[in-house]
Formats: C-alpha cells, structure tokens, sequence
C-alpha cells in the first residue's frame, strides 16, 4: 500500500443524525484515549496525499462511539470494548473488525498511597482493599470501554460501589487523571494518557500487570448494508492505513523518545512476542 497522507479536520460533533456523507469525508468515532494519548495527532495527519479525505473526529468513550456506529453517524470506528464490539457486530452493525494495538490498564493514585495498594498481587484484591477502606476512586462514569473494564472488574469483586467514595466523572480519562489528582484519590486509567499527563499529575502507577488488565484496540468499518449512508470506501481505506506495515512500526515507537517507553503496542509487530 502506498503511504497514505492525510489532511485532517478536527470536529466534535453531537449525537444528531448528520447528512450524507461527501464522498471526500470519513468521520472517525474514537475512544477519547487514542486523543488524550496525542496518537491521533501522530497518524491522522498521515493519512492524505493518496486519499484527498478530509477527517472528522468524534472522541468520546467506546460505547458512544459505537451508538454513532449503530446510528451510521460514523463511517469507521476505532474503540478498546472488546464485549460490547462483539454484541455490535453480532447485531450486524460492523462489516469487519481488525485487531490494530493494545496497552493494558493502570491504577494510579497519590504516592503515599494511603490504601496500600501496592501490596496486593491482584486488581480484584486492590478493588477490594478499595471498597473496604472507602478510599477515594474516581471512575470515568462515561460507558467508555475504560469505565466497562473498571464496572467488569467491580462486579467480580462482588462489590457494587455507591457510596460517597466512589466519584463519577462523567468524562474522558484526561478529565478523571485530574479529578483524581485533586482529590487525591485511586482511579483506572489506560497507560498511554497517564503517562502523556503524567508531568501536570502528582499520582503514581500503584498496580499493573494483573490479566484482567490487558486492553485492546480494534477498528470496525461501519457496516454499508446495515447504513446505506456510511462512506465504507474510505472506511477501508482508513482500516487499510493503521494495519499497514509502516503505521503498525509508528504505533509501536510512539511515546518512546518522549516518555521512554511505547504508549500502545502495535498487533501485528507484537503479536507474536511475550508482552
């Protein structure tokens, strides 16, 4: 495939229905953590000089941005809710899904780490140790696929948190870093936007490494049957973009140089180690 540059536009659009699409337009729907992380400034302005598209961006949580799916408000999607992309293409909405890069979930929190955290061997004995002492945890409350991991993890706990301790954001994971960190509170977050706001945060990471932390990304290309209305061409070709070699090899440098580690890591280069 030849290398695909791209001139994007930027825009946040609502949950209203749009008008067709023009065939130079793709409108992406994204988690708010391929943003957050700054991985969308680094490929999307890649994807121009054989496509002459213009982008629209929506990020915002997993599971709204498979609703945009489902209402064919969006041509492709790129969202890490592994469940609820299955229940969407089992409903047919999704012509095809492609696995393109994974990180895992953290759980970071003030450094004294007032709970003690650390000394546990499993998240669900940290989510335990959490309810049990009442500590502050700040969840995203957003039906992003971060916030399904956090309420998947609460439930094998056998905990369901109502408390005044449990803290609802109702916003993206850059949002609930600084909540947490004002609050001096607990909160799960994926590791690429803790580590892209790490320096303007005073928390920690405090647990990792836990199975049930592993956190996928895949894209979906709307389905056309289902939404007559979707630009599925330029879906493909954007599909076609992230799985190619070289956007695989730049997903999986990103963050190096500046937090000196990968933020992701690519499917296909690292699909075959140990990480």
């Amino acid at each position: 495939m030849n290398r695909i540059r791209l001139a994007v536009a930027v825009s946040l659009l609502t949950g209203c229905t749009e008008s067709p699409q023009t065939p130079n337009t793709l409108t992406l729907a994204t988690t708010t953590s391929t943003r957050d992380s700054g991985l969308l400034d680094r490929l999307v302005p890649m994807f121009q000089s054989e496509s002459g598209l213009q982008v629209k961006v929506v990020a915002v949580g997993s599971g709204q941005a498979l609703e945009l799916g489902r209402r064919g408000d969006a041509d492709v999607l790129l969202t890490h809710a592994p469940d609820a992309e299955d229940q969407f293409m089992d409903e047919g909405h999704g012509d095809r899904r492609y696995p393109v890069m994974h990180n895992d979930f953290v759980i970071v929190g003030p450094p004294t780490d007032p709970a003690e955290l650390a000394t546990h061997a499993a998240i669900t004995e940290v989510f335990q140790k959490i309810a049990q002492t009442e500590s502050t945890f700040i969840s995203r409350g957003d039906e992003s696929g971060t916030h399904l991991k956090e309420t998947a993890i609460w439930r094998s706990t056998g905990f369901d948190p109502q408390d005044e301790w449990y803290v609802q954001a109702g916003a993206g994971m850059a949002a609930a870093l600084r909540m947490a960190n004002e609050k001096r509170g607990y909160t799960l977050s994926d590791r690429s936007t803790f580590l892209a706001h790490r320096k303007s945060l005073d928390l920690e990471i405090l647990f990792e490494g836990d199975q049930m932390l592993q956190n996928p990304y895949a894209v979906i290309i709307v389905s056309s049957k289902k939404h007559p209305g979707v630009n599925h061409h330029a879906a493909d070709q954007f599909a076609e973009f992230l799985l190619s070699e070289e956007v695989q090899a730049v997903i999986d440098s990103f963050g190096v140089e500046q937090f000196g580690e990968p933020l992701f890591r690519s499917h296909t280069l690292s699909s075959g180690s140990d990480d």
